[in-house]
C-alpha cells in the first residue's frame, strides 16, 4: 500500500478552504447567511472553536461577513485579484490554550522568585493598562508588556521566549480580528481586574494563587470569545 501524502494544514485551515470552495462554487451566495457554527461543527466532525477560528480567518479574507447579533453572511466568490490565503498561524483558540499552560506556570515561578525590581515592573505595566483603559484606549501594548515582565520575573529565559512567540502569533490577523468582535469597554475593566488578582498573588509570594489567577483570566478569555454571534448584541462604548 502506498504512502499517502499528509495535510500540514491546521484543522481550522482545513475547514476554511472547504467553505471557501462552496461559496466559489455558489453553494453559498452573496448575502446568503451562513448555518450557525454549532451546526457546522456537526456536519464536519469538530469542535465549535476550530469553525469559529475558520470562519475569523475567511472573514479577514473575505469570503464571510461576521454581523454580530445576527451570523455570519457569505460575499461571494473572490475576485481574482483578491486577498491572499491567511498563512498557518495557531487559531486564537490554540494560543489561548498554550498561553494557559504556560503562563500560568510562568506567574507561579514569578511568585516564588521574582526580585522587588521585577514586581514593580508587573506593577507599571498594569498602571500603564489602567491609565490607557482610562483615556478609552484599548490597553493591548501594556497587556503585551504586561504578560512579557511576568515571563521575565519567572527566571527562565527560555519560558520568557515562548511566551515572546505566543504574543507575537496573538498580534496576528486571526486574533485581532475575533478580538474585534468582543472587544469593549467592560471587558477591558474585566481583564484589568483579572490582572490586579495576577500581581496581588506574585507580590504576596503566593505561587499557587498567581498560576489559580493567571488560569481563570486565560479559562475567562476563551469564554468570552466562545460567546455565540448570533445571540450577542454588540454594546455601546
Amino acid at each position: 500500500m502506498p504512502l499517502q501524502s499528509v495535510d500540514s494544514r491546521r484543522l481550522y485551515r482545513q475547514i476554511a478552504d472547504q467553505i471557501a470552495a462552496l461559496i466559489e462554487k455558489g453553494e453559498y451566495r452573496a448575502g446568503e447567511r451562513l448555518p450557525p457554527e454549532r451546526d457546522l461543527a456537526r456536519q464536519l466532525g469538530v469542535s465549535r472553536p476550530s469553525v469559529r477560528e475558520a470562519l475569523i480567518a475567511l472573514e479577514v479574507e473575505g469570503y464571510v461577513e461576521v454581523r454580530v447579533g445576527s451570523g455570519v453572511y457569505a460575499l461571494g466568490p473572490h475576485p481574482a485579484s483578491g486577498s491572499p490565503v491567511l498563512p498557518a498561524d495557531s487559531g486564537p483558540f490554540e494560543l489561548i490554550r498554550a498561553r494557559w499552560l504556560i503562563e500560568s506556570e510562568c506567574a507561579s515561578l514569578a511568585a516564588r522568585s521574582a526580585t522587588r525590581a521585577q514586581v514593580r515592573a508587573v506593577e507599571d505595566a498594569l498602571d500603564q493598562m489602567q491609565a490607557q483603559r482610562d483615556k478609552g484606549t484599548m490597553p493591548l501594548a501594556s497587556d503585551r508588556l504586561f504578560h512579557l515582565r511576568i515571563a521575565e520575573a519567572s527566571g527562565n529565559s527560555a519560558l520568557a521566549l515562548v511566551v515572546k512567540t505566543l504574543w507575537d502569533q496573538r498580534m496576528g490577523p486571526l486574533f485581532l480580528r475575533l478580538e474585534h468582535h468582543y472587544d469593549t469597554p467592560a471587558l477591558w475593566d474585566v481583564a484589568i481586574r483579572e490582572h490586579h488578582e495576577i500581581v496581588q498573588a506574585i507580590a504576596r509570594r503566593d505561587p499557587t494563587a498567581a498560576r489559580a489567577a493567571m488560569r481563570r483570566h486565560m479559562n475567562h478569555a476563551a469564554r468570552r470569545f466562545s460567546t455565540s454571534w448570533e445571540k450577542r448584541k454588540r454594546r455601546k462604548a
